[in-house]
C-alpha cells in the first residue's frame, strides 16, 4: 500500500465538492498507485444527527425534518452522478441505512433517553451513508472499489465518544483483510470503531484523521494525504492576518503547538500513529489539486524564516493566585492542578515567577465562574490566615503562540516579540516559554489581538525577515 486518502465533511458536502473527490481518486487509480481512502460524513450532518437524536429524547418532531434532509442531500447527489437505470439500486442501499437510522431515533424517542452508547451509533451513520454513497459512484464508473466498514477492523474499548483503539487486535484486522483485497480501492468508514461485542464507538476528535492514521500505520504506507478545504496549514489565521501563507513542510511538534493554541486544519494527536513509525501527512486541498500543501513530517525540509508559524485563542481568562505564603512552601502547585484536574478543567497556558509569589494559567472563560469557587474552597484555609493574598481572574484576554523549530538556533527571538509589541502599544500581561524554545506565548488583552498578529507577522514572516 502506497498511501491513505483522506477526505472531511466539506470536501464529501455538495455537488462540486464530490466532482473533485471523485476526480482525485480517479488520477491516483489512473497512476496505478495503491491505495485506500477514508471518508467523514457530508459536512453538518453529524451535527444534525446529534440534533435529532436530542429532539427525539425531548419528544420533539423536528427528528423527521431533520432526518429528511439528510436523506435528500444524498439523493441529491445520487441523481447528479448515478443514471437513471442505475439509480434504483443506490437509492433503495442508502433508503435501507436511512430506515435503520429512523429505527434508532424511535428507540430513543420510547425512552426519552440518548446515551454515549447510543449517541455513538446514531453518529455512526453519517460516514456510513456517505462512503456508502461514494462507493456507488465509482462502482458506476467502473473503478474496482470495495466499501469497508470500518467497524469490523478498529477494535476499541467501550469507552464511547471517544474510545481507546487496541493496536494489536486492529492491526491484525486490518492486514489480513488486505492481504485479501489486493487490486481493489478500499473505501473506509472515518471516525467509527467498535468495542469486544461489537458495539459502535466513536473516535473522538479527528477520529477520521485518526481513522486513516490507524489505517496508515498498520500498512505501512510511504504518506497520508489529508484532503480539506484550505491549502495546508497556514503561517497564520488567513481572516486575522492578510499577509497569511501556506507553510511549504512542518514538523510534527510544531503542528502540535499550532493547533493547541487555535490552528484548525487538523489535530495531530490523531495522527500519532502514523508519525510513530515516521509516515509524513500532506495536508492539501480538495477544491486546489495543484497545490502542493504543507508536508508534516518528523524532520521537515529547513525554512527559511525564524518562526513557522502564529497561532492564537481569541477569548480566554487568566487566573492569579499569588500571596507570600507560597514562598517556598511544596506542594501549592500540586493542590492547584490536581483540584482542577478531577474538575476535569482544562489549562491552557502555566506561568510561575521566580519567587513563588505567584502562579498564573489561563483556562476556558465559560468555566471562570467554577475554577473561582473551587478554589476558593481549596484554599479557604490559606486565604483566611493571608498565606494567599485571593484568587484574582481576568477575563477579555487572548493568547498568541509564536511558533518554530528555527527559534533554538538564534538568539534574540523573544526580545524582537515583545519589543515589537511594545512598540505598537501592546501590553503583554503574561507570558509563558518552554525550555525546548518551540514556543513563546504571549496573554494581551483581546481588543488588541488582531493588531498584535499582523505586527508579529510582519517582524518574522515577511521577506525582509529570511535568515
Amino acid at each position: 500500500m502506497e498511501k491513505i486518502l483522506k477526505f472531511g465533511g466539506t470536501s464529501c458536502g455538495s455537488v462540486e465538492s464530490i466532482e473533485s473527490v471523485l476526480a482525485i481518486i480517479e488520477a491516483n487509480h489512473q497512476l496505478k498507485s495503491k491505495f485506500a481512502v477514508v471518508f467523514s460524513a457530508m459536512s453538518g450532518v453529524t451535527n444534525a444527527l446529534l440534533e435529532a437524536g436530542a429532539a427525539a429524547a425531548s419528544k420533539q418532531k423536528t427528528d423527521n425534518t431533520l432526518i429528511e434532509q439528510i436523506e435528500n442531500r444524498h439523493f441529491e447527489i445520487i441523481k447528479h452522478f448515478i443514471p437513471v437505470t442505475g439509480q434504483s439500486q443506490v437509492i433503495a442501499q442508502i433508503r435501507t441505512l436511512v430506515n435503520e437510522l429512523r429505527d434508532v431515533l424511535k428507540g430513543i424517542g420510547l425512552i426519552k433517553e440518548i446515551s454515549p452508547k447510543t449517541s455513538d451509533l446514531l453518529v455512526s451513520f453519517g460516514e456510513r451513508l456517505s462512503t456508502a454513497l461514494i462507493a456507488a459512484i465509482l462502482t458506476q464508473r467502473g473503478l474496482p472499489v470495495v466499501f469497508v466498514d470500518a467497524r469490523s477492523l478498529v477494535k476499541t474499548n467501550a469507552q464511547f465518544g471517544k474510545a481507546e483503539v487496541n493496536f494489536e487486535r486492529t492491526r491484525g484486522l486490518i492486514e489480513d483483510f488486505f492481504k485479501g483485497y489486493d487490486t481493489e480501492i478500499a473505501l473506509i468508514t472515518g471516525f467509527i470503531a467498535s468495542n469486544d461485542l461489537g458495539e459502535t464507538t466513536t473516535l473522538g476528535r479527528g477520529g477520521s484523521d485518526y481513522t486513516a492514521s490507524i489505517f496508515g500505520a498498520a500498512l505501512d504506507v510511504q504518506e497520508i494525504e489529508i484532503w480539506t478545504d484550505v491549502d495546508g496549514m497556514m503561517t497564520a489565521d488567513p481572516r486575522k492576518v492578510g499577509a497569511a501563507f501556506t507553510i511549504p513542510s512542518i514538523s510534527y511538534a510544531e503542528a502540535m503547538e499550532l493547533t493547541h493554541f487555535g490552528a484548525k486544519v487538523i489535530y495531530p494527536p490523531s495522527l500519532q500513529p502514523a508519525f510513530a513509525k515516521n509516515i509524513p501527512i500532506r495536508v492539501l486541498n480538495t477544491f486546489n489539486r495543484q497545490f502542493a500543501g504543507t508536508v508534516v513530517s518528523k524532520e521537515p525540509t529547513a525554512s527559511p524564516y525564524i518562526i513557522t508559524g502564529i497561532s492564537s485563542i481569541d477569548e480566554l481568562a487568566l487566573v492569579n493566585v499569588q500571596g507570600s505564603g507560597m514562598i517556598g512552601v511544596a506542594g501549592v502547585s500540586a493542590k492547584l492542578f490536581t483540584v482542577l484536574a478531577k474538575e476535569k478543567i482544562s489549562v491552557v497556558l502555566i506561568s510561575q515567577a521566580s519567587s513563588e509569589h505567584s502562579i498564573c494559567f489561563a483556562i476556558d472563560p465559560q468555566v471562570a465562574s467554577k475554577v473561582d469557587k473551587i478554589l476558593a474552597k481549596e484554599f479557604a484555609q490559606e486565604i483566611e490566615s493571608g498565606d494567599i493574598e485571593g484568587i484574582d481572574i481576568q477575563k477579555e484576554l487572548s493568547v498568541i503562540a509564536v511558533v518554530g523549530e528555527g527559534m533554538r538556533k538564534h538568539t534574540g527571538v523573544s526580545g524582537r516579540l515583545f519589543s515589537v509589541l511594545g512598540k505598537n502599544g501592546i501590553n503583554i500581561v503574561a507570558t509563558a516559554q518552554g525550555s525546548s524554545e518551540l514556543n513563546i506565548s504571549v496573554v494581551i488583552e483581546n481588543k488588541d489581538l488582531s493588531k498584535a498578529l499582523n505586527v508579529i507577522h510582519e517582524t518574522f514572516l515577511d521577506r525582509k525577515s529570511v535568515v
